[in-house]
């Protein structure tokens, strides 16, 4: 965003702020960079425009040996000391402009300047020379010499007000600094993309108190209507377009811009094309508002009775010739300015060629709308088409201001151009958020930035950017300008005090820190605990994208459709998000097999979303515990049981005994196995699932045959091991014995250990505990129908050290009772 000083100063001479800001332009620029925004480049124009001054045509012949040539003779007041004069003091140049012309007042290059279109390039310092034969003192310059505009036609011609010898920079208030600031800086500051906005926030920082214009501020009497045009306006989605507003003006005059608004654009690097669309383009520059202007008849010519504009979503198939020359088919969603026949722009992006105003318009529509800043940045970066207007409405400017600047530039072009307002003032209005106020008190700004401000001086901070302040004796209720759209709570105000203030003023002094211990995430705590016990296991933990490619999800026997799609997703790769943890470590498997690694075991912690479940519109994030256990090698007993084993040893390490876990056969999740799939439980509450992989991913996925894991939802697993109570070791030494019996295979390994467990309770002296797990499952080829099951059996006292009568009695109990049930 690029600011002139001269027009700074111009605006706070109209609110009443004189002598400001300082002619010291380091200070100036410090101040922005240190309270405003980084400022990227300091142009000086004055220097580019020093030499030039106004010079009057005395006469003007033709030149003797040239046919296009003229020799002139100029007045310039006598202010050049070193330039060659004849007997009258004037000063001879040759000049080949169609327009020059005696008595005509213009712009001299005295010998020694630079041409100002060159400064920046290759500069070209002007000197004394002949031509055919002729001495030209200097040169006579164009508009697009001066670099105000393109036009090379002829000499710019200076008006009459001037006097021979006035400096052409002060006369045009050229002598003056360009500062440019970063635009990225103004992302949540729509209004700082206008003068108007700047020219308020640096009185702000100066600690100056600023007034914006009447006209824009109160509510502006439109003009009523001199002529009549038909114009009828329809807005079909006003949840885009929160407020549009459009005028016909008849009967203007289109001609080029007075030299005035000329240089203003020029100084901000916009062309001047004519006073219609230039007038458009500096109401922007000056409030931060895009405006645009319609040929009325080329619009009227594109509908079926008078003029007709209708806001609306683009169709299918529908295209567009832009004013830039590119033609563009936009994609549902865009919002289109149309009549009821066709397109003729996209709305708060850039018109359509077919309805310019160019030298043949006579009658126009002005609009002044408000449109959806994501809309506009999503069909932005579709066309890749990025104007003065994109830059403004993606800061999401405020609909308050619509009116107040298209009453203001409809009565300018009206007066400029000689038109008349022709129609009534339509002013559509969709859903509009109020001002915001917020309630607030001095101890909770001065908390956090470490000052002692009281209410007054915060009052005055605040109202010199016109905040409206309202003192009580609970605080202070602040309500934000309506141009200030990024003020939303209380954190919001602090910042604009501090900023106001200046944070290079804030006390330095090192935060306090309290020695207690700060509080660990219960969460976290989880995570790292389920980290360490999964690679004490032997695991090894890996950490994929969140994004899958389709060929994951259908391969694991999942529908894309119940997957989130990324639109600019990094590569193809990467542009769905996983609905589970485990595909990502199948697809895993086999890379790892192939490096020659025959056995071992990937587990993950991470986050899945799935479409349809969603908090407050936005997509739930589940946070999920995955593991899955291969092996190249046949390991005798199924996969399952082993990834089972590494599920009860990890529960363990959350004070979870395996006796509280149960496994229930079930319809499996997609990529699971029929018949060797179960669901998790502890304690009636589900947290997952384990099982054997599907025909179908195994195939796609080159997996093993000894394959299998588990997947566990980390909310309920946390919910549950904060009501797991930690248990001390015992002080006496624990005493194992192992039992092995055969059981049919129709009795699930779950009831085997329920029973063990049942008589291991029945048959323990009172002061012992028993814990039994699984050592190993065996199956003879000539036991059919049959599995060994070898168990271990745990015990320990807390009150004496145990001896293996005592286990040998236990185990010598269990196998009678439990052989003879089984």
């Amino acid at each position: 965003m690029k600011i002139d000083i001269q027009s700074i100063k111009q605006i706070y001479a109209q609110v009443g702020i004189d002598d400001f800001p300082p002619s010291d332009i380091d200070n100036v620029v410090a101040k922005i960079g240190a309270q405003l925004g980084e400022v990227e480049e300091v142009i000086d124009l004055g220097k580019k425009y020093k030499d030039i001054m106004v010079a009057k045509v005395v006469s003007c012949e033709k030149h003797p040996d040239a046919d296009k040539l003229k020799l002139c003779k100029i007045d310039d007041g006598g202010k050049d000391k070193k330039v060659k004069r004849d007997s009258e003091g004037l000063i001879q140049v040759v000049c080949g402009a169609p327009n020059v012309r005696e008595g005509m007042l213009a712009a001299w290059l005295p010998p020694g300047s630079t041409v100002p279109a060159t400064a920046d390039k290759e500069p070209f310092v002007l000197e004394s020379r002949e031509l055919r034969g002729k001495v030209s003192n200097g040169m006579l310059a164009s508009p697009n010499e001066l670099g105000i505009s393109d036009d090379h036609n002829g000499l710019l011609e200076v008006g009459k007000s001037a006097q021979p010898g006035d400096d052409f920079a002060e006369l045009y208030k050229l002598d003056s600094y360009v500062i440019d600031i970063e635009n990225k800086m103004f992302t949540h500051r729509p209004d700082c993309f206008g003068l108007l906005g700047v020219a308020r926030e640096l009185a702000g920082i100066y600690n100056k108190t600023f007034k914006s214009p009447d006209w824009f501020v109160d509510n502006p009497q439109f003009p009523e209507a001199e002529a009549e045009l038909k114009l009828d306006v329809v807005n079909d989605i006003p949840e885009l377009v929160s407020r549009f507003c459009a005028v016909a003006i008849a009967d203007v005059k289109v001609a080029p811009s007075p030299l005035w608004l000329q240089v203003m654009l020029s100084k901000f690097g916009v062309k001047s094309v004519n006073n219609i669309v230039d007038l458009t383009n500096f109401y922007m520059l000056f409030t931060g508002q895009p405006l645009h202007a319609y040929d009325y008849d080329k619009v009227a010519a594109l509908s079926s009775q008078g003029a007709v504009i209708n806001i609306r979503d683009a169709k299918k198939g529908e295209k567009l010739k832009l004013l830039s020359g590119k033609e563009v088919s936009p994609e549902p969603g865009t919002i289109m300015i149309a009549t009821d026949k066709r397109p003729i722009g996209i709305g708060g992006v850039i018109g359509g060629s077919e309805t310019e105003v160019d030298d043949t318009t006579k009658n126009i529509i002005l609009e002044c709308a408000n449109f959806n800043s994501y809309s506009i940045r999503r069909t932005s970066m579709a066309h890749g088409i990025f104007t003065d207007a994109v830059t403004r409405f993606t800061k999401n400017q405020s609909p308050y201001q619509t009116l107040a600047v298209i009453s203001k530039s409809a009565k300018d072009i009206a007066g400029l151009s000689g038109g008349k307002v022709a129609s009534e003032l339509f002013d559509l209005k969709g859903k509009i958020n109020p001002n915001k106020t917020i309630d607030i008190e001095p101890e909770f700004i001065n908390g956090r930035l470490g000052l002692k401000l009281d209410a007054n001086e915060i009052s005055d901070l605040l109202s010199n950017v016109e905040f409206k302040i309202e003192k009580s004796e609970k605080g202070l209720k602040i309500t934000a300008p309506f141009w200030r759209t990024d003020i939303e709570i209380p954190e919001d105000i602090v910042e604009e005090v501090g900023r106001l203030y200046g944070y290079d003023r804030l006390p330095l002094e090192l935060p306090r820190k309290t020695m207690s211990a700060a509080q660990v995430s219960e969460e976290l705590g989880l995570m790292q605990k389920l980290r360490e016990r999964m690679s004490a296991l032997g695991a090894n933990e890996v950490l994929s994208y969140s994004f899958v490619k389709s060929y994951l999800l259908e391969a694991a026997g999942q529908d894309p459709a119940k997957s989130y799609k990324l639109k600019n997703a990094l590569s193809p790769e990467l542009e769905y998000y996983r609905q589970a943890i485990t595909p990502s470590l199948l697809e895993k498997v086999h890379p790892n097999i192939k490096a020659g690694f025959d056995e071992f075991a990937l587990f993950e912690l991470g986050k899945v979303h799935i479409k349809g479940r969603e908090t407050d519109g936005l997509p739930d994030e589940s946070g999920r515990l995955a593991l899955v256990v291969a092996s190249k090698k046949n390991q005798g007993a199924p996969a399952f049981f082993t990834a089972r084993k590494y599920l009860v040893d990890m529960l363990e390490a959350l004070g979870i005994d395996e006796n509280n876990i149960s496994f229930e056969t079930i319809n499996p999740e997609s990529y699971f196995q029929a018949g060797r799939t179960a669901s998790v439980s502890i304690g009636g509450n589900r947290i997952g699932h384990i099982g054997e992989y599907g025909q179908k991913a195994t195939n796609r996925l080159k997996l093993p045959e000894f394959c299998a894991g588990f997947e566990l939802e980390l909310e309920p697993l946390l919910r549950i091991s904060r009501s797991s109570s930690y248990k001390p070791l015992s002080r006496y030494p624990s005493i194992s014995q192992d039992l092995t019996v055969a059981v049919e295979d129709s009795i699930t390994h779950a009831r085997v250990l329920a029973r063990a467990n049942e008589e291991a309770q029945a048959h323990k002296p009172e002061d012992v505990e028993v814990a039994v797990s699984t050592i190993d499952i065996y199956r003879e080829k000539s036991a059919a129908g049959l599995r060994q099951v070898t168990l271990r059996f745990t015990l320990v006292s807390r009150a004496r050290t145990l001896n293996t009568e005592v286990a040998n009695r236990l185990i010598s109990a269990i196998e009678n009772n439990f052989t003879a049930e089984n």
